[in-house]
Formats: C-alpha cells, structure tokens, sequence
C-alpha cells in the first residue's frame, strides 16, 4: 500500500500544539497514537500533520490532594496502573488500567487519547462516566456527561485539547470486563461506583458508545449488593451485534459484569 504524506512535529510545549492546530486545522494530536494510527492504515484519517504532545512533561503527571486525583491527559495507561495514589485513592482505575490492551498498549496508550477518540470499547470512558470525573481542556471544564456525544465523538471543539482529568476519591468503587481474546478491548465493561452524590453504572464495548444504566443505578442506591441488579437487563436493540458477539450476548454480559464490578467494589471495599 502506497502511503500518504503528512507531516510530523513534536510540540515544545502546549502552547506550542495550540499554535499549530490553529494554524492547520487538518492537524491532528499525537499522544500515544493507539486509535489514530490504526486508524490512518485504515485509510479513515488523513491528517497532513501529526503534532505530537506524547513527551510534554506538564499533561504526564499524577497528583492527590484530599480527596481529589488529578491525572494529566499524556499519562501513560501502565503509569496509572502503577500509580500508588491511584491504587491508594480509586483502585478499580489502577485494576482497569492495568489491563488495557498488552503491556507495549499500556506503555503508549494515554488517557487523554482513550477519552478525545472515544472509542467505543474503549475502557476509560466508562470510569470517567462512572466516576463523575471532570475533564479539563484548554478552554474550560466539561463534565462527563457532557463529554462522550457519540460513537468516535466528544464536546471538544476544533483546537481544543484535553489536559487533565478531575476525579473525586469514590467510597467505593468496581470494574470488570469480559475481554475480546485477541484485542483486549471489552466486550463489555461494566464500572460500577458509590459516590457522595449516588451511585453510577456506566457501559462500555457494548454498545455505539459509553452509556449509564440508570435501572441499576437505582437499584444499587437501595442496596449495593450483587444480587441488586442480577435480574437487570438492558435493551439489546441498543447494543452492537457482531462478528464477535450479537446484541443478545452483549444484554447478557452486561448483567454479568456489573454483577462481578460490585462484587469487586464491596470485596476491596473502596481499597
């Protein structure tokens, strides 16, 4: 296959990526490159220019204050997994980050990527919905469920780049998915979260897109036990049918991982 030319450039800071994308729209952010490059061998992007953000020191960190966790967008998947704030603060997102992809997707792969593409199986965006997380950009703050709108679409605007992302410390907190054997990517991922403001189910791989059960929602918040949402079942004409799965299956795993995510949550306890 004859490849396409585009331009490369690794940006000084983000000021300096800010730049560029406001000088060529076409431009395209390069962090850990885990859907974008697949994706351009697919020939379904074509950007003349990758900026590259992966090695700017100020989007790769990982801070706690309090109750609060703070991750910068360019941080590495294995470097939330191997975070002691994070294992110590919300360890279901240490345990889902730990297995994403395989240990060379993990070394790339950053969560401010997995959330601007908002990949459909991807694992992310179920934590950030769940937890209520808020993601800070270079404009404002967009709250999560203001943020995913659709299938490989989100509220950011042209030029706007993701810097960090806002969690508050849950009292409790699981994720578990079934997981494609090839790919890693869940099938279905279900994260379940007990938080000061109620609690939160949140969908991912399943479906077009990340979404909330709000039935088991309301059923947790009476009785945060497994037995509380194993007769919930979600609408399988909303969900993908596939190669891998039909919908039906995806309806039944669904039940089935939040289940195993609340047995996790209240086994661990928050910890």
């Amino acid at each position: 296959m004859i490849p396409y030319p585009f331009e490369y450039r690794r940006a000084k800071s983000l000021q300096d990526a800010q730049a560029i994308l406001a000088n060529n729209p076409d431009a395209k952010l390069l962090a850990g490159g885990q859907t974008l490059i697949p994706t351009m061998k697919m020939r379904l992007a074509n950007p003349s220019e990758l900026v590259d953000i992966s090695k700017l020191a100020e989007l790769s960190f990982i801070r706690a204050d309090g109750d609060a966790l703070t991750i910068g967008a360019a941080t590495t998947h294995g470097a939330v997994a191997a975070s002691a704030e994070v294992r110590r603060m919300i360890p279901s997102l240490a345990h889902l980050a730990a297995h994403i992809g395989d240990p060379a997707v993990r070394a790339a792969g950053t969560l401010g990527g997995s959330l601007a593409n908002n990949d459909p199986a991807a694992d992310y965006p179920a934590a950030v919905l769940a937890l209520n997380a808020t993601i800070k950009t270079t404009k404002r703050e967009i709250a999560s469920d203001d943020f995913f709108t659709g299938m490989f679409s989100t509220a950011l605007e042209d030029g706007e780049i993701v810097t960090e992302v806002a969690f508050a410390k849950p009292l409790r907190s699981g994720y578990q998915k079934f997981a494609n054997p090839a790919s890693r990517y869940p099938m279905a991922g279900v994260f379940v979260a007990q938080t000061k403001g109620g609690v939160r189910v949140a969908v991912t791989g399943a479906g077009p897109g990340v979404f909330r059960v709000t039935e088991m929602e309301a059923a947790l918040a009476k009785n945060f036990a497994p037995d509380a949402v194993a007769s919930i079942k979600v609408d399988p004409a909303d969900l993908n049918s596939d190669i891998h799965a039909t919908a039906e299956y995806r309806a039944h795993l669904v039940t089935v991982m939040a289940k195993r995510a609340v047995e996790h949550a209240v086994a661990h306890d928050g910890h």
